[in-house]
């Protein structure tokens, strides 16, 4: 009951009025979300944290900053709630220029990796909800192999991080900590090599991830 407490009391919320903003415009208005990341931190990814899950134990030196956008959007006929991205400027000269200088507009430096979350669904959602969404998008963020399937690191002695898919263990990995959510979806099926009790408490994985849909396309 303690740390489900302390959770409510600290987890960062997005600003009020941003769903408002997007309708002025026809695109979704995006903006940092102001500590939402060392709060990841603090909760997921620093032993001894609030609900500690030593799976992002490879995060703890990672350049991951978090965005708030405004509204989900639809792709596939289904609801993106979140989105893991490595980030990558595809194009140069001025292109490049101006997308770096928003990356530094928003956050003095330009990223590794980024995670957006629809503010929309986050404002409304339950603690369990909005966990499982977060932790769902931080095992996108993963440490990558060397050639002996060993986990890889930098000359400096880093984790060597990437953007991957979900194999069963990550799966699992969500299902064991917030149960099975929706009983019509794929979650539900893979839950039933998984008959635990969840961690924290059942959560509603209601939306699709724009990282898994980029990845399936």
């Amino acid at each position: 009951m303690g740390r489900q407490a302390d959770m409510k009391r600290l987890r960062p919320m997005p600003p009020a009025g941003l769903g408002d903003l997007s309708g002025e415009d026809p695109h979704t208005t995006i903006v940092p979300a102001q500590g939402l990341g060392p709060w990841v931190q603090d909760t997921f990814i620093r032993e001894g944290g609030t609900l500690f899950n030593p799976d992002h134990q490879h995060l703890a030196t990672a350049d991951l900053e978090f965005l708030w956008a405004a509204s989900a959007f639809a792709k596939q006929g289904r609801t993106v709630l979140g989105q893991a991205e490595e980030v990558m400027f595809r194009a140069g000269g001025w292109q490049k220029e101006r997308q770096e200088q928003q990356m530094l507009q928003w956050f003095g430096h330009i990223p590794k990796f980024l995670i957006t979350l629809a503010a929309d669904y986050c404002a409304q959602a339950s603690d369990a909800d909005f966990c499982a969404l977060v932790e769902h998008e931080l095992y996108h963020v993963g440490q990558k192999r060397d050639d002996f399937g060993a986990p890889a690191f930098t000359r400096d002695g880093l984790p060597k991080l990437g953007i991957r898919g979900h194999d069963v263990e990550e799966f699992l990995g969500v299902v064991k900590r917030y149960g099975v959510g929706d009983t019509g979806g794929a979650i539900a099926q893979l839950a039933g090599l998984a008959r635990g009790t969840p961690e924290v408490s059942r959560a509603s994985i209601a939306g699709a991830c724009g990282t898994c849909l980029l990845r399936a396309a």
